[in-house]
């Protein structure tokens, strides 16, 4: 099968021949329909966190079931489902404690389902591998998913919705009538944003460098727009919150200055939410008197904490009652043949989401 391969980091992806094996126990095969580029395949691309090369990268997905492993439950040849990069063991504390997204068992990327046509070595890249035409995957990264629903906007289900709507749910558990900041509106800001909302929050503040960005986070609920190159920012969020700061602030973005300048817009007791993912080494500093002096929370969020047998069929009520935008997270589709412009677009901030689609 074709997939696009990473072979130095930094330089344009590869359409090349690739192997893939069949599934084993527990293992389903997938013809991917659609994949969309998200930030932390860039990121791996770039080099920005390591790992081994070659490597196909990509894990915001979706597809049909094309072969079945033994053991898989509960799915069949001809399904429609969503391919994650969330996979659980099932066993250790985290996925015992209902916390699939931070399974703590490792995964050998390196000897994966994927090889070279020569049968070397070639990395799974965030263990789904989905800039091909095929992916095999452990059946706990996948989810049903409604063949009404268009596959370019399905598969942002699979990445930037559920780590974007579950950082406002399932981490922040934003408080209804409660004030939020979300720093940085792109696909994930954007999802986050729509979150707060549906969480009830009753001001919804996004902040971005980019008025254009601000104008579509209205567009999706937030309810102010404030942009990060203006005279202290902070301040402006402090007159539209009593003086207090927002109760919530999750900052969407992988800016190091992003998250340096966070703290600056929570309340007292007020909880800083992480979600962009930054490089590799890149490092902030804060006053711990402050937080602690302040009574406020600084947590993490990976993937939105997304449990998917609970938060998709939920997503996708939302979506087909008109409340949940997924849609118009699209900005453009391409072929595979032409990722390296989809990523380059990506890259200068003109996307939501960029789409690759097979046919």
């Amino acid at each position: 099968m074709k997939a696009a391969v990473c072979h130095e980091f930094g330089s344009p992806l590869v359409i090349e021949e690739v192997r893939l094996r069949a599934p084993r126990n527990g293992e389903v095969e997938v013809r991917i329909l659609a994949c969309a580029i998200c930030h932390s395949d860039i990121l791996y691309a770039e080099g920005a966190w390591g790992g081994t090369l070659p490597a196909v990268y990509g894990h915001e997905a979706v597809g049909n079931i094309t072969a079945l492993g033994d053991g898989v439950r509960d799915h069949a040849v001809g399904d429609r489902v969503l391919v994650t990069l969330i996979r659980s063991c099932g066993h250790c504390v985290s996925c015992a404690g209902g916390h699939p997204a931070r399974c703590e068992t490792g995964v050998d990327r390196d000897h994966g389902p994927l090889s070279t046509v020569d049968g070397g070595v070639l990395n799974y890249g965030l263990q789904t591998a989905a800039f091909a035409e095929s992916v095999v995957v452990d059946q706990s990264q996948i989810a049903g998913i409604p063949e009404t629903i268009p596959p370019a906007a399905a598969c942002l289900l699979s990445c930037g919705v559920i780590t974007g709507v579950g950082a406002a749910t399932n981490t922040a558990k934003i408080e209804p009538g409660s004030s939020v900041v979300v720093i940085g509106t792109g696909g994930v800001g954007l999802n986050a944003i729509q979150g707060a909302a549906i969480c009830g929050a009753a001001k919804i503040i996004a902040v971005d460098i980019s008025q254009d960005k601000l104008d579509a986070a209205l567009e999706f609920g937030a309810t102010h727009g404030i942009l990060a190159t203006s005279d202290r920012p902070h301040r402006q969020v402090k007159k539209l919150t009593g003086n207090r700061g927002a109760e919530y602030v999750l900052v969407t973005v992988g800016s190091p200055q992003a998250y340096q300048v966070a703290p600056k817009f929570l309340a007292t007791g007020g909880t800083l939410v992480m979600v962009g993912m930054t490089p590799s080494g890149a490092k902030v500093s804060y006053e711990p008197v402050m937080v602690a002096s302040s009574s406020q929370t600084m947590t993490g969020s990976n993937m939105g904490d997304t449990v998917l047998s609970r938060d998709i069929p939920f997503l996708v009520e939302l979506y087909q009652q008109g409340r949940l935008k997924l849609d118009a997270l699209v900005t453009r589709c391409y072929p595979l043949d032409q990722i390296n412009e989809a990523i380059a677009d990506t890259v200068a901030g003109n996307a939501r989401r960029n789409v690759i689609v097979f046919e």
